[in-house]
């Protein structure tokens, strides 16, 4: 699969959050994803404990906390209605600043953007420590269908390819006098996207049967899904991840 194939978001570091296997990391994530679904929304200390356990792997894995609320901009959208719902929302309201605003629409406004926010700081970490390579072998690793695994790296393998062949047929039609940006050039563009289809779909089948000349029997290599498989201690790692996030959901019920 080349060299790692590593993605815009991933940052190149030497820490011990990277050199954890990647089964682990998505683990760790799931668990803590669930344990910030299910916290009751009106539990404010368990959220500001989750984002501190939150800053404290971006702290260890050496991810700037900028470059986190950077990306996590991508939630721009949801934020917005959850800045809407308080004033959208119905029954019992609180005046504000002169402003009425639904107590109801407070919370969910406050739910969304709380889970929201964890959500995608965590996934942002996960994506900023680990290879899209590493993430489809973690996946592998965890049992998770094989088919989809093997479609996903076929998938990440070839897009590179097809992205340097769409840019190769930009270059020649250019070169030609064709210009994408008028309307009436649609045709030549339409054209141009129905070439890269029949070349992908060529290729994938000479692929294939390259594959199938050199063993492939619908399964990848073994090799490809033990390698540098999770330690005990490493597993010992998501547990505790895994164990902090719990403690702080079951309390969040208990404790009001």
């Amino acid at each position: 699969m080349g060299a790692g194939h590593a993605h815009g978001l991933y940052l190149d570091r030497d820490t011990a959050v990277h050199r954890l296997a990647p089964e682990v990391k998505i683990v760790a994530l799931v668990v803590f994803t669930v344990a910030v679904v299910i916290t009751r929304r009106e539990v404010f200390w368990a959220f500001g404990a989750y984002a501190v356990l939150v800053i404290g792997a971006a702290a260890l894995a050496r991810v700037p906390l900028r470059w986190l609320l950077t990306r996590s901009l991508i939630e721009l959208p949801f934020v917005v209605l959850a800045l809407a719902l308080p004033f959208l929302g119905q029954g019992e309201r609180v005046t504000w600043l002169g402003l009425s605003l639904s107590v109801e629409g407070l919370y969910g406004g406050w739910n969304i953007l709380a889970k929201g926010t964890l959500g995608v700081l965590a996934s942002l970490l996960l994506a900023a420590t680990t290879t899209t390579r590493d993430l489809v072998l973690g996946l592998d690793r965890l049992h998770c269908p094989q088919v989809l695994t093997q479609i996903a790296t076929f998938m990440l393998r070839y897009l590179e390819v097809l992205g340097d062949e769409a840019r190769r047929m930009r270059i020649a039609r250019i070169s030609r006098g064709d210009d994408p940006r008028f309307l009436w050039q649609l045709k030549g563009f339409a054209a141009g996207v129905g070439a890269l289809f029949l070349r992908a779909f060529e290729r994938g089948e000479r692929v294939y049967l390259a594959m199938l000349s050199r063993g492939y029997s619908g399964r990848m290599p073994e090799a490809w899904r033990t390698d540098g498989a999770a330690t005990a201690s490493q597993w010992v790692a998501a547990v505790g991840v895994a164990v902090v996030g719990g403690a702080i959901a079951t309390a969040a019920f208990v404790i009001r």
